[in-house]
């Protein structure tokens, strides 16, 4: 059975299974932690051509976080080095930032997660480096609306399995596999807490949602075989096929008429390409 957790203002919380329902200064603190996040998308997108290195980013990340008066949630984070995750082409998830120029045609996904006032903004977008194929562009493309179309699913009353429901129903009209072995999480003032959200799944399954439950939609898709593995470092997770695998998060909460998304970008680039 599931538990539900409401949060009062100065109740310390702990990773224990129960969702947590926050009340109106949650959704504060998370529109201050999102909008940061969002904001230094929007930079990176100006960032990232060929020839530059993914510790660049991850340096000028750092420093518009610290200059926010935020502090990076991954560094430190069970070990992690770095102030985001920069996965490129095939890499899925939690790609390690470091002397690797980008080259023309690259995707990539860049992941940040500001921690700030206690609140943590996690969100990742996907960009180009230079021009992709096309088949890149349709990936990325589709993965977008996969968690958009998760996202719209996201309402009271609904259930959890159905944002994994939607989001699969629309990768597969494109052969496309979803990575299963990652997924979503509730987030506040925990960086990963309950529930897990898995982008695929059967409609009419899991916890109810409940207005006051924040977490993130952030669906990997796979142009190949949903397939993952992770490497000897540890963190970096990439296809099994060596295919190209896309990525976009948001972090959103749960609302009494429906949902809102604390890291929508504030000057609408919210997917490439970037004006």
């Amino acid at each position: 059975m599931t538990e539900y957790q409401t949060i009062d203002s100065d109740q310390t919380v702990y990773r224990d299974g129960t969702i947590k329902l926050h009340t109106q200064e949650g959704f504060e603190g998370m529109r201050r932690a999102g909008r940061l996040a969002a904001t230094i998308l929007d930079h990176v997108a100006d960032w990232v051509q060929p020839g530059v290195t993914t510790g660049e980013i991850d340096d000028r990340i750092r420093e518009m976080m610290l200059d926010a008066g935020a502090v990076p949630a991954t560094l430190g984070y069970r070990g992690y080095t770095h102030s985001s995750c920069i996965s490129i082409n095939h890499v899925i998830c939690h790609g390690i930032p470091g002397d690797k120029a980008l080259k023309d045609g690259d995707i990539l996904n860049v992941d940040v997660t500001p921690l700030l006032d206690g609140w943590h903004g996690d969100t990742s977008r996907m960009f180009f480096a230079g021009e992709p194929p096309l088949k890149a562009k349709r990936l990325v493309d589709v993965t977008y609306e996969c968690m958009m179309l998760g996202i719209e699913a996201a309402k009271p009353g609904a259930r959890l399995g159905d944002i994994g429901a939607a989001i699969e129903r629309h990768a597969k009209q494109f052969r496309y596999g979803v990575v299963r072995e990652f997924c979503g999480h509730g987030l506040g003032r925990l960086f990963h807490d309950a529930p897990e959200v898995v982008h695929a799944g059967k409609a009419g399954t899991g916890p109810e949602l409940k207005p006051g439950m924040f977490f993130t939609i952030e669906p990997m898709i796979n142009l190949g075989k949903p397939w993952a593995k992770v490497l000897g470092d540890g963190w970096t997770a990439v296809t099994r096929d060596k295919s190209l695998s896309a990525q976009f998060e948001h972090s959103i909460a749960i609302t009494e008429d429906g949902n809102e998304i604390f890291t929508k970008s504030p000057t609408g680039r919210d997917k490439p390409p970037y004006s």
